[in-house]
């Protein structure tokens, strides 16, 4: 199937657990091979139950998951949501509300709402410098969202009025 050109195909599209874990793992590792984050082995064993990855390596988080690393990790919103998300943010040009997204994918408004801030946040950092185009290699990827949270006052708009 080719991937969606509107959102309504989109969202079929990413109707799939499989299908999702497959498309964020081509576009994240090269051909597809998962790397651990912890230790950079790329011999891990997928689990096909639990849809996460398992390094042969003993040391801790072992597991891990196509979202580690990404916008998405510590979120248990599943991937069938956060793509057409993504999907829907990247190729709107006049944007998305929260309340638009949340009647689409059929999640609360403070869930879309979170899923917003984090896409965005992801896509300013992008801009900055902080993505997966400057640095390919997975494990960077906690780091990027450490200097996210830690920094997140300083990407925010601040009012320039002095009496504020």
């Amino acid at each position: 199937m080719q991937e969606p050109k509107t959102f309504q195909e989109a969202i079929l599209y990413f109707a799939d657990r499989n299908r999702c874990v497959d498309y964020l793992a081509l576009r994240r590792w090269k051909d597809g091979a998962p790397v651990c984050p912890a230790c950079g082995r790329t011999d891990a064993k997928f689990l096909e139950n639990q849809a996460r990855w398992q390094c042969k390596a003993v040391h801790h988080h072992r597991q891990f998951s196509v979202k580690v690393g990404t916008v998405m990790e510590d979120s248990a919103i599943p991937l069938e949501k956060w793509l057409p998300a993504i999907w829907a943010i990247v190729n709107d040009k006049n944007g998305i509300s929260s309340w638009e997204l949340h009647r689409a994918l059929g999640v609360t408004q403070k869930s879309a709402w979170f899923m917003l801030h984090r896409i965005r946040l992801g896509m300013s950092l992008q801009r900055k410098g902080f993505g997966s185009a400057a640095r390919p290699k997975m494990g960077d990827g906690p780091r990027t969202r450490r200097f996210a949270m830690k920094h997140a006052a300083a990407l925010t708009v601040k009012p320039s009025c002095k009496v504020c």
